[in-house]
């Protein structure tokens, strides 16, 4: 039994990883939205440059202060997923 189970279980796994990359390929599974829009992350960078407390930024744009931090790392880019 317990092979069929891992049999069955690997059969899943190949048929959704070919259904994410069909998916992927037509631009549909794009992954998770960004907290911010590409203006506001400039405005927060212009702001941290400027010595605003990240603490006080993270609680201005509504996001938390490792959000301000990937997108300070990241410059004016959106940060990258951390998955």
């Amino acid at each position: 039994m317990g092979a069929f189970a891992e049999f069955e279980r690997a059969l899943i796994r190949e048929r959704r990883a070919e259904g994410i990359a069909a998916a992927k390929a037509r631009g549909v599974y794009k992954g998770r939205r960004r907290s911010l829009a590409p203006g506001q992350a400039r405005d927060l960078i212009d702001r941290a440059a400027a010595g605003e407390a990240k603490t006080a930024l993270a609680k201005d744009f509504g996001i938390s202060r490792e959000t301000v931090y990937q997108y300070l790392r990241a410059g004016v880019q959106s940060p990258q997923d951390p998955r």
